[in-house]
């Protein structure tokens, strides 16, 4: 089982916020970021909070990044936000199965959401020491790792997402050059979100340990790291 993580590389009293609380693993993250007592503050957003958050409700998203920043300078941010499946859409097997809507409504969430968040979250990070922006991707958003073919919607969804933080990285070094976003693929975790595509003899973690394996990634991250894609245990994914 991984260690409590310390993230002792955050400067003491800042703000840790996040996005998507109400999931396994944004849950898990605030009770590990919570146990670490570095932050002054520990915010969570979802859509049951006050206020709520809606990925496709860019007023939601303003209205949260706002809140948080008045508890004071926000040193970390974690989207914790993602879709895969529901009653009404799966992963793709064939192309014979890819639909408009269904792709449109991927791309919200797990692309044009974060996107949003970014927007207004990334102006108000500290200008000097560290701040880290990180949002949960996943490995199979790697074009070059892609060797299985399909669930065509939440592949080319994750791969935006990849490309819109690799893209604010290179805006946000201007303006603050010790902070970094990053991507992170969590690995299988126990959720509602991958139960029903668990393959058997996977190593799955549950929320709390996948919480801490990202936490010490980010806990050991650097400004020059600024723009990565890491897996749980801090190695790079290919694009």
């Amino acid at each position: 089982m991984a260690a409590d993580v310390g993230l002792g590389s955050f400067p003491q009293a800042g703000v840790a916020v996040v996005f998507g609380a109400s999931g396994g693993i944004g849950g898990a993250l605030v009770e590990a970021i919570k146990a670490a007592e570095q932050f002054k503050h520990v915010v969570s957003f979802s859509r049951n909070t006050s206020p709520a958050i809606d990925l496709l409700d860019e007023d939601s998203l303003a209205r949260a990044a706002a809140c948080a920043a008045d508890q004071g300078e926000l040193r970390l941010v974690i989207d914790a936000t993602g879709f895969l499946h529901d009653e009404r859409q799966e992963p793709e097997k064939s192309w014979r199965q890819l639909d408009a809507t269904n792709l449109a409504r991927a791309f919200a969430l797990n692309a044009i959401g974060p996107a949003l968040i970014i927007k207004h979250v990334l102006p108000r990070l500290p200008r000097s020491d560290k701040a880290v922006f990180a949002t949960l991707s996943a490995r199979v958003g790697s074009i070059e790792d892609n060797r299985l073919g399909g669930w065509y919607s939440y592949r080319a969804s994750k791969a935006a997402l990849n490309q819109l933080v690799r893209t604010a990285a290179v805006e946000l070094t201007r303006r603050s050059p010790d902070a970094l976003c990053a991507a992170l693929h969590p690995g299988t975790v126990a959720t509602t979100l991958s139960a029903p595509f668990a393959t058997a003899g996977l190593k799955v973690h549950s929320p709390a340990v996948a919480a801490r394996h990202l936490l010490a990634v980010i806990d050991q991250l650097t400004a020059d790291a600024n723009g990565g894609f890491f897996d749980w245990r801090g190695q790079p994914v290919p694009w």
